[in-house]
């Protein structure tokens, strides 16, 4: 089965055997730091379920994790990247790209598998409240 597997919105999967370039190219630049886009995507949103918060930046991403129980993670060897983790004893490891705006959709579910009844990845234009 060779093609490219695509997602609707229930996030039931089919998959395109032969894919034009059309159906990849990235029609909108998001506009909000923190969107997640591939190719043909939807933009997505990371939101902190507790308080139904856009996480925006690193700071409130930061702030968040850290509240869970994660810290930062000393990473001199690829400046690129921040990174977090649980414990010294833990395997548990979230590397993600230095500029929040150049988060991807991997990046927002990395977050979301290992905080799963903290975080959800969402579409931005979906209806929901934000608490002050």
């Amino acid at each position: 089965m060779s093609g490219v597997w695509v997602f609707d919105k229930k996030g039931v999967a089919r998959l395109i055997t032969n894919p034009t370039r059309e159906s990849f190219e990235q029609r909108d630049q998001p506009t909000q730091p923190g969107t997640a886009t591939a190719p043909g995507a939807r933009p997505r949103v990371l939101v902190y379920l507790p308080s139904n918060q856009v996480i925006r930046s690193y700071t409130e991403l930061e702030q968040r994790l850290t509240e869970l129980g994660w810290t930062r993670y000393p990473n001199s060897d690829t400046p690129n990247l921040i990174q977090f983790h649980r414990s010294d004893t833990s395997s548990h490891l979230i590397s993600l790209p230095n500029n929040f705006a150049n988060f991807k959709h991997f990046h927002l579910y990395d977050i979301v598998v290992k905080n799963r009844s903290f975080f959800q990845v969402r579409d931005p234009s979906a209806q929901y409240q934000q608490l002050p």
